[in-house]
């Protein structure tokens, strides 16, 4: 491992570089803490892999070839116990078209799709662009004020016509790393009503809590793996959601087919900057990983005593993974909580499109003093309210 000393204490302007994070907002006084899009430079060693393929000069279609294909391989096994095949992998330019593809791959028109929110937004407007029906069943608090999927509500909710499900593990806004034998039950759940699992697996090495361990939803047994379709990419953890490179895994060679036909003539080749960087991230980004997380800790410790001391009035459930808090705000008693801080210097993500309009999201995948910035802007805008 690397002995280098990471920096994730400052991170160069990213104005001017047509960052979606951070030229959202026409005042340019906004601190953006919104989109899951980390204000760290990637690791040094990705980096540097980055200019090595650069210095090549020639940057013609580029086909999946063994580097990254050996390192994805590699990396789940190393990582997550699960021995995949190359023949399983496809590699894709990102995990929200592949969500849509999958709903036009599996389903029929008119046929629905189930999932539990708050989700991340694509979740619910991939069924709708497909014309597929989107059953919402939201998850539920247990007495540990933990989220979990609620199991009684879903056996309600489920139709005959119901042909997916779509899973985000770790969960995506909530935070939550479900445990090995609640994947089972669903698992259990999608057998028992024939439904195909989509698993969204892309933030399953951003795991801070030392306690909580991620499963790959298609390892735990041969009759899961049969009807999963796992979504994974490099980009959230190692910050290179702009290489456009992620991978499906796909054990069943009928549900692999149908996926292949779907996306022919639509789905392009991945960028040769995309391959490379995923495979020096897999290969060579695990220490900067650790360090990553170490930040990530920290930040959320420090989050949750200042809403504590601060801003008791929002409710801030426990997190095991992401750098994203989803913030309960309706205590603030705001009509419009998202432009209301806009309007005070801090960019939050609404929760309206994730499925509960009076809730917010806080990336604090950032320097320490950004978020503690962001933070007391967001006290000074209550306190002057």
């Amino acid at each position: 491992m690397s002995t280098i000393d990471y920096n994730f204490t400052s991170c160069p302007d990213r104005r001017g570089y047509g960052s979606l994070k951070w030229e959202k907002y026409a005042d340019p006084e906004v601190l953006p803490l919104w989109v899951a899009d980390m204000d760290f430079e990637t690791a040094p060693e990705i980096v540097a892999a980055l200019q090595a393929r650069l210095d090549h000069g020639v940057f013609g279609y580029t086909i999946p070839h063994a580097e990254p294909i050996e390192a994805v391989l590699h990396y789940l096994e190393r990582a997550h116990g699960y021995p995949a095949k190359a023949g399983w992998l496809n590699f894709l330019p990102g995990l929200v078209p592949a969500i849509n593809l999958c709903c036009h791959a599996f389903t029929k028109p008119n046929e629905s799709v189930m999932t539990a929110t708050p989700v991340y937004p694509p979740f619910l407007t991939a069924p709708d662009y497909a014309k597929r029906e989107l059953i919402r069943v939201p998850l539920c608090l247990d007495a540990s004020d933990q989220w979990n999927l609620d199991f009684e509500a879903m056996e309600a909710a489920v139709r005959p016509d119901t042909r997916l499900f779509i899973l985000c593990s770790p969960h995506n806004p909530v935070g939550r790393v479900f445990r090995r034998d609640e994947l089972e039950a669903l698992g259990e759940f999608c057998e028992r009503h024939d439904l195909i699992l989509i698993s969204d697996e892309i933030h399953c090495d951003l795991i801070f809590d030392a306690e909580a361990e991620h499963s790959v939803t298609a390892s735990l047994n041969e009759s899961i793996a049969a009807r999963t379709v796992t979504l994974m990419a490099p980009s959230k953890t190692y910050n290179l959601p702009g290489l456009a490179c992620a991978f499906s895994i796909i054990e069943n060679r009928e549900l692999r087919q149908q996926f292949h036909q779907t996306i022919r003539g639509i789905i392009t080749e991945v960028n040769c900057f995309g391959y490379a960087g995923c495979a020096a991230a897999y290969n060579h980004g695990e220490a900067w990983r650790l360090a990553l997380l170490e930040t990530l800790r920290d930040n959320y410790k420090t989050l949750r005593s200042f809403l504590a001391r601060e801003l008791p009035q929002i409710v801030f459930r426990p997190m095991q993974a992401t750098y994203l808090a989803w913030l309960d705000v309706r205590g603030l008693k705001l009509d419009q909580p998202a432009r209301f801080f806009e309007q005070h210097g801090v960019g939050l993500s609404c929760g309206e499109p994730f499925g509960e309009p009076e809730h917010l999201r806080l990336n604090f995948g950032c320097p320490k003093a950004r978020l503690e910035e962001g933070l007391e802007r967001m006290a000074r805008a209550m306190q002057n309210r």
